[in-house]
């Protein structure tokens, strides 16, 4: 159907949104659990991993971050991998697709004009309460995801959260779900066992048993989640229209909240959109987890950056970078305007010699 498209279940909710009016909406949120030594590639130093979501948001809309002196890089081998949100801002540009950010709970804000959803950023999950009021945070974002249903016919979600793999964990393994060793990283190392370990010691801490599945979906993200994963359950239960959830095994961890919230939810209107560095990583498996939940189809886009002459690029061949900010879904989202994905790498590569 679209070349560099790998597709995992039907095709439907392309030709669903196929031409249609789209709007992207990245969700922004930190937790303390990416202050962590070695869990999360998203940032320079753990402290600065803080900074990233609106640094990210920042450099789409204003073409820099203003929150940072430098431009969030991941650093591999002497050869710095551009941040994702360079390969979003390139196909929403050439797709004229809209963008706003909302805050679900950041701990540095953007300087640019926000959606509030939450102001409270998480707290280190291995304290077992990593995030105040998730039930209000969820449905603060139904009413926005009301609002956007009306105003566009396809709401793309992206996500940027550090650390968010491992919340992602945290609120998978309460549920029910066996993802263990099967989340995604944001870097060639996925640390599993250290991600492992942190989950447990925070349902520990939380008093929920190893093993044992939590009934009430949000004591669940109150505990080893994040305020992400509310907020864009929210954006979706909400909505009344298709919704491309773009990101890693971070959605899937949405997924798994609405489906605890409501078993009977249609996953039909709705799809996980991510790169091939995501499908095809040998460290995780974002599929084994969806089979889990339900009939999602995911949609992996390869942005053939192995025919780029961007050694920054190519790192994400390696697995240094392989998602965030909603890449991937960014560049099918263009793809579905009819912007070809040649075009689409060559507007990256251009950003990238104008921005690093």
């Amino acid at each position: 159907m679209y070349d560099g498209l790998t597709i995992y279940g039907s095709t439907e909710f392309l030709s669903n949104v196929a031409g249609k009016e789209s709007l992207f909406l990245c969700t922004i949120a930190t937790t303390e659990t990416s202050r962590i030594e070695g869990i999360t590639g998203a940032g320079v130093t753990p402290e600065l991993t803080e900074y990233t979501p609106a640094a990210d948001v920042e450099l789409i809309v204003r073409g820099a971050p203003s929150c940072l002196p430098e431009i969030p890089q991941t650093v591999v081998g002497g050869v710095s991998a551009p941040t994702p949100a360079v390969i979003t801002k390139a196909a929403l540009e050439l797709a004229n697709i809209p963008f706003l950010v909302a805050d679900a709970g950041a701990a540095i804000k953007p300087n640019l004009p926000y959606i509030k959803i939450n102001d409270q950023a998480g707290k280190d999950i291995r304290t077992g309460k990593a995030v105040d009021s998730a039930e209000n945070i969820f449905e603060n974002a139904k009413i926005l995801g009301k609002t956007l249903s009306q105003i566009t016919d396809h709401l793309i979600i992206g996500e940027s959260t550090p650390a968010g793999t491992t919340t992602a964990l945290g609120v998978l393994t309460a549920l029910g779900y066996d993802a263990s060793f099967k989340v995604s990283g944001s870097m060639p190392e996925n640390p599993h066992h250290l991600k492992k370990d942190v989950v447990k010691e925070g349902m520990e801490n939380a008093g929920i048993p190893w093993g044992e599945t939590v009934k009430d979906a949000f004591q669940a993200v109150e505990a080893v989640g994040d305020p992400m994963i509310p907020a864009v359950a929210g954006l979706v239960m909400g909505s009344e229209i298709p919704i491309s959830l773009a990101g890693g095994t971070q959605m899937t961890a949405v997924c798994a909240l609405i489906k605890a919230i409501n078993p009977d939810f249609d996953f039909s209107r709705l799809c996980i959109t991510t790169t091939i560095f995501v499908a095809q990583d040998a460290t995780s498996d974002i599929n084994h987890i969806v089979e889990q939940i339900g009939d999602i189809s995911i949609y992996a886009v390869d942005p053939y950056f192995h025919k780029s002459d961007n050694e920054g690029l190519q790192t994400y061949l390696n697995g240094s970078v392989k998602e965030g900010v909603g890449a991937g879904g960014a560049i099918l989202a263009a793809m579905t305007q009819g912007i070809s994905l040649d075009d689409i790498r060559q507007k990256i590569e251009k950003l990238c010699q104008e921005i690093f």
